[in-house]
């Protein structure tokens, strides 16, 4: 059974710190909040993806079938190691007070928040061999979506980000910048383009948008306000990187699903001998996997422009 951060929080009663954490790591992430997670055994988890059906026909009275047989592909997802040290000095702790301690171990918790998202998104194991591949490595063939042919990238058509969502069948969210979701809601108050936009709100209270009721996942800048989602990216057409991606994924058991060996361990250290500062320490083993070949899909090569029909 897969569990996202927030159910998981729930399980944790008793461990003030633990749930704390989680609950903190899932409100600093759109992904975190609803990505579910997997326990597995071991530091890997292996699984097989059909790649293609037996084919069938029919025959005549007498005559034989022809032998067909479905291609199935053995994969394996590596777990990696995410998390970090929260130190803070004793004399701030004595002169301000205990709470000064959540204060700094929230800052340090969002910010790896940060930074899991942006591995789930553009991870590369290639360029740092720690961290897992994310959507941006994975995702090729039919599931890669050109918005076009133009040099510079083009601009997003509703025709276009309909196909990326009928590419993932049960599709559960789209993933885009903030700027693509401003492009999106004007299109949506223009009367020649359109768009079917709606609104709702997520377990903390915060508004979240939907197109066509699939809801818009945000990912956040990183600790120097840049966005890991931006319009950087080469396009199909060539010419200067200005193009960003919107992401559509199918999130659950057997689709998209985030795998980890245990959940997150939240460690009070004390005081360290080295230096008068307690230290919590945090640490979890975590990856992704796509289980089924068309759970996600990804639109590149779109400029910041206004959205057409």
């Amino acid at each position: 059974m897969s569990l996202t951060l927030i159910e998981a929080a729930k399980l944790n009663s008793g461990q003030v710190v633990k749930s704390a954490v989680i609950e903190m790591f899932a409100m600093g992430s759109d992904i975190l909040r609803v990505l579910p997670f997997k326990d597995i055994q071991g530091n890997a988890y292996k699984y097989s993806r059909e790649e293609a059906l037996p084919g069938v026909a029919f025959r005549g009275v007498n005559e034989s079938f022809s032998e067909s047989t479905g291609v199935v592909n053995p994969l394996v997802d590596a777990l990696a190691i995410a998390g970090g040290d929260l130190d803070v000095d004793k004399f701030i702790v004595t002169t301000q007070g205990a709470g000064v301690r959540g204060t700094h171990e929230s800052m340090k918790v969002k910010s790896l928040a940060q930074s899991w998202s942006r591995t789930f998104i553009k991870g590369d194991s290639e360029t740092d061999p720690r961290e897992f591949d994310g959507l941006q490595k994975r995702i090729s063939g039919n599931q890669l979506i050109d918005a076009g042919a133009t040099a510079g990238g083009d601009a997003l058509s509703l025709a276009k980000l309909d196909e990326l969502i009928d590419a993932v069948p049960g599709a559960t969210h789209l993933i885009m910048n903030k700027a693509m979701r401003r492009r999106l809601t004007a299109a949506a108050r223009n009367t020649t383009v359109g768009g079917f936009i709606t609104t709702s709100k997520d377990e903390f209270g915060r508004t979240v948008h939907q197109y066509n009721d699939v809801p818009i996942l945000l990912p956040y800048s990183d600790n120097g306000g840049t966005e890991f989602v931006a319009f950087d990216e080469a396009c199909p057409g060539g010419g200067t990187n200005t193009g960003t991606s919107i992401y559509c994924v199918a999130l659950g058991e057997g689709l998209v699903q985030g795998i980890q060996n245990g959940t997150m361990d939240v460690r009070d250290l004390g005081e360290l001998e080295t230096k008068p500062v307690l230290r919590t320490r945090v640490e979890w083993y975590a990856g992704v996997c796509i289980e089924h070949g068309r759970a996600a899909a990804r639109l590149n090569g779109i400029k910041d422009a206004a959205v057409t029909a």
